[in-house]
């Protein structure tokens, strides 16, 4: 658990990052839902003088405006739900989880709680798979050993064995200090070994 924090530390995702991960076409379907819906209602008030607003009957311009007003003050809970739908999906999918499910999950609890299954999920994510620290392979978060070239993607400690972080220089259990002599082959680099 605590390489899995010092990983998602590592991860500091940026907002406008992450607003790209949503799919282009979800984005531009709900501006074209949006472009869609003012566009018949506003027809639908031009045309029809009855079903303009009572206090507006008179006034086509400020009836326009209302609805627009009420199309958009609409529009934007039910994008902010689509592209929300989105965001899991895909961010799911480049966790390696099972994105149908957490999608599925999120839209059942929107309803009744809004974003409660939004935040469940940024809670309970897998971290983003990282890149091992010898050949550069990309790897999951919960990996013991790279599968490309079998590096110990979780050291330990050479006086108590238990797991340290790669950045620690001291062991957090036993105060051993973990200088390069006791830094476990598997996480030296091939050039401070062909040095050697």
């Amino acid at each position: 658990m605590r390489l899995i924090r010092l990983r998602r530390k590592k991860e500091r995702p940026r907002f406008r990052e992450e607003l790209r991960i949503i799919p282009r076409w979800l984005k531009i379907l709900c501006v074209v839902l949006y472009v869609l819906a003012i566009a018949i209602g506003v027809t639908i008030v031009n045309v029809n003088p009855n079903t303009r607003f009572p206090e507006l009957h008179d006034n086509a311009a400020a009836s326009t405006l209302a609805i627009i007003g009420v199309v958009t003050a609409c529009a934007i809970p039910f994008a902010c739900f689509l592209l929300m739908l989105g965001y899991v999906y895909r961010d799911a999918r480049r966790r390696n989880m099972n994105a149908p499910l957490w999608t599925l999950l999120v839209f059942i609890l929107a309803p009744s709680s809004l974003v409660i299954g939004l935040i469940i999920y940024l809670l309970v994510r897998e971290p983003l798979p990282y890149a091992c620290p010898r050949c550069a392979q990309l790897v999951g978060p919960r990996f013991n050993f790279c599968s490309n070239c079998k590096c110990d993607l979780h050291p330990s400690c050479p006086n108590c064995k238990q797991e340290i972080a790669e950045t620690d220089k001291f062991c957090p259990y036993c105060a051993q200090e973990l200088g390069r002599t006791t830094e476990p082959a598997s996480l030296r680099s091939p050039v401070s070994e062909s040095e050697q």
